[in-house]
């Protein structure tokens, strides 16, 4: 059973979000919380394996709470909840390690998805949310910044270029696929050697890359 702790400060999203999790056989909602600091101390408590984080609360915002999320619940994963218009809030958050983002009004199977995959140990990334974020900052990106980009994928193959050109994108792995004429767990393999050439955490960080690249 995947252990979820959800921190938002409105009930009302904190209600909708555990009625959609609970809905899944294999995720229990056991605490919530309405601040970062109270879901600090229930993530330590429950021994939570995944958090899901707003950014905007009081007294302690999601930001901090994820930078000190690893002190108070070792092992547990973050997946940040945002929204369009807190769009460098979830660029600081992609350096600080969180495990995915998510928009706020999410398709329910994608909420699902997201959860699991944190818990598996994996990065999940809206498509929406990526494409956002990468297609805002793509026009304000220095030429260095660039040049240091392309340098970085230098050491990827010609396939490899191609799939992260589809993450800047904001592409799914599925649809990445059917571009590309490959399944969805080749792509993910794909994905996982890409991540690990570049050192980068989760597809955020590898698309912005590539469009820094100009890709």
């Amino acid at each position: 059973m995947i252990k979820v702790l959800v921190a938002d400060d409105e009930p009302l999203i904190r209600a909708g979000i555990r009625m959609i999790l609970t809905s899944a056989d294999d995720i229990a909602v056991v605490a919530e919380a309405a601040d970062g600091r109270e879901a600090l101390e229930l993530a330590r408590v429950h021994a939570v394996d995944v958090v899901l984080l707003d950014i905007q609360m009081p007294v302690m915002d999601g930001l901090t709470a994820l930078a000190e999320l690893p002190r108070a619940a070792p092992g547990a994963r973050a997946l940040i909840l945002t929204t369009f218009g807190e769009r460098e809030n979830v660029l600081r958050a992609v350096a600080a390690g969180g495990a995915g983002f998510l928009l706020k009004d999410t398709a329910p199977g994608e909420l699902i998805q997201a959860v699991r995959a944190a818990a598996g140990g994996n990065a999940f990334l809206s498509p929406a949310a990526t494409r956002h974020i990468v297609d805002s900052l793509a026009a304000g990106r220095a030429t260095a910044r660039g040049e240091a980009a392309r340098t970085r994928l230098a050491v990827l193959t010609e396939r490899e270029r191609e799939v992260v050109d589809l993450l800047g994108e904001g592409l799914s792995n599925a649809d990445a696929g059917a571009r590309l004429h490959m399944s969805e767990a080749t792509v993910k393999t794909y994905v996982s050697r890409i991540l690990s050439k570049l050192g980068c955490d989760n597809r955020v960080q590898a698309a912005l890359l590539a469009r820094d690249a100009g890709l």
